[in-house]
């Protein structure tokens, strides 16, 4: 399964320091992990989120895969448009979540005021 996830820069400083391994645990305000189904998805958050709301104004996009059999199990949920669709996951999840990474978390796009 290829999931994206569109982050800021301090959290892409953690990724790199997992040698693009795993995502970092949520914050204790931050319940759910949710990753996004598609590119264009991600790449609005990235550019209209993290972009305005981020110290630096950076937001990228990364693009991971997950086995299959094991992200199917979370349910996908559509929270705007049709393409606005991601899976959510409970930040105690998360490390379980990171060993079903296949391969590495990739950064395929950046965007900056």
């Amino acid at each position: 399964m290829i999931l994206y996830r569109p982050v800021g820069t301090s959290e892409l400083k953690l990724i790199e320091k997992s040698e693009y391994k795993c995502f970092p645990p949520r914050l204790p305000e931050q319940p759910i992990f949710y990753p996004v189904l598609n590119q264009k998805y991600a790449s609005e958050i990235a550019e209209r989120w993290n972009v305005k709301y981020t110290d630096d104004h950076k937001g990228y996009v990364t693009q991971f895969e997950v086995e299959e059999e094991y992200g199917s199990q979370f349910e996908v949920h559509t929270v705007g448009g049709k393409h606005h669709q991601e899976l959510w996951i409970p930040a105690e999840e998360l490390d379980n979540f990171n060993q079903h990474i296949i391969g590495k978390i990739k950064v395929i796009d950046e965007f900056s005021e």
